[in-house]
């Protein structure tokens, strides 16, 4: 994104379609980026870590938040 770009940002409940939405626009071929969120949530067989999620144990998400390392997080879904 150069001097002049705009951040999107497409933001949903759970299960809303968020990535469905984001895969057609990126296929569009626009000059667009997307942001891998990271997740404590166990990975589903057709996800892949990196691309999808970046994986992490509940224990290193709360060490990475103490850190700062997050620019913004929730926690969805208490304990995960």
């Amino acid at each position: 994104m150069g001097a002049n770009g705009k951040c999107v940002i497409i933001s949903a409940p759970s299960g809303a379609g968020k990535t469905t939405i984001v895969r057609s626009l990126l296929a569009q071929g626009l000059r667009l980026a997307f942001s891998v969120s990271a997740t404590s949530r166990p990975k589903r067989s057709y996800e892949v870590d990196g691309q999808d999620y970046f994986f992490i144990s509940a224990d290193e998400f709360r060490k990475r938040i103490d850190a700062g390392d997050f620019v913004e997080w929730e926690e969805v879904y208490p304990g995960r």
